[in-house]
């Protein structure tokens, strides 16, 4: 099988290789043939058998780009996975929002179109906290997320734009965040994430560490109501959950596009995530 796995534009600037080789090695080791390329310069799937956008990095800055590429994509009938129907869903967090509503235990969000001092006063009467954090709808890897403290300033760079305003919830600093890995409708692996001394973003090249971690209970339901509810299958998926502030685990983001798998935290999971791809494409 021939695999294009979608890569950053070459002008991204971040060091993308070892995430590429953690889920190309993992093709390769089942006998796919794997090439990456741009997002940004594929032209045609006629050379391939499945595009993966597994390593699209850098979609968030050129959005616009992004969602025309998705409805090329469908519009064609590209062989893609996951799906461009689920990576437009997901490429804007207000889905949040939208699975809150249907009854999943998500952290609460309120989504402000023209952010200023008075809607983030407001923001936090809504909320019931003191202390929030704030978030591009449109981001990743925590780019222009900031934990803002009782009388801290609106960063101005934020300042007037659209934005989710959140909770802040402690227990990233003292239990840290769960990731439950599926692939192929199936739970893989369960890691937990924990941001450095003095952070609260648990992402690798902010300081975080990642280390696999027992199941808790109730994540894997709350996990699977939650792509029950997206709008189309999701053949791999990363699941990020949190505490709130009563103990009771709430989702965080959904990882649909480009997640980190870590693949390398569970002896199996390389085995597992390639024959999700694998079947998916010969299905």
């Amino acid at each position: 099988m021939r695999i294009a796995m979608l890569t950053p534009a070459p002008d991204y600037g971040a060091d993308f290789d070892w995430a590429f080789d953690n889920q190309a090695d993992a093709l390769k080791a089942a006998g796919a043939e794997v090439r990456g390329v741009p997002w940004t310069a594929f032209d045609s799937p006629s050379d391939f058998d499945l595009v993966l956008p597994l390593v699209a990095w850098g979609y968030h800055l050129r959005h616009a780009e992004w969602l025309a590429f998705l409805d090329r994509a469908e519009a064609e009938g590209w062989p893609m996975i996951n799906p461009p129907a689920l990576l437009r869903w997901n490429s804007d967090k207000a889905y949040l929002r939208e699975l809150e509503a249907k009854g999943i235990a998500a952290v609460p969000t309120l989504e402000v179109d023209h952010l200023n001092e008075a809607a983030l006063a407001a923001a936090h009467g809504v909320l019931g906290a003191a202390e929030v954090v704030i978030k591009p709808p449109v981001s990743a890897g925590a780019w222009g997320t900031y934990r803002l403290k009782p009388g801290e300033p609106l960063p101005q760079e934020v300042h007037g734009q659209r934005m989710l305003v959140q909770p802040w919830l402690g227990a990233v600093v003292e239990e840290g965040e769960y990731s439950l890995i599926l692939l192929g409708g199936r739970l893989s692996h369960c890691v937990a994430k924990r941001p450095k001394a003095g952070d609260f973003r648990v992402q690798p090249y902010h300081g975080g560490t990642t280390e696999a971690a027992e199941l808790p209970e109730g994540a894997l339901a709350l996990a699977e109501a939650a792509l029950a509810e997206a709008p189309a299958k999701a053949t791999y998926a990363r699941v990020d959950l949190i505490r709130g502030t009563t103990g009771e685990l709430q989702l965080m983001e959904l990882e649909l596009i480009e997640p980190a798998l870590f693949l390398e935290c569970e002896p199996t999971a390389a085995a597992n995530f390639a024959a999700a791809i694998l079947s998916e494409g010969l299905a």
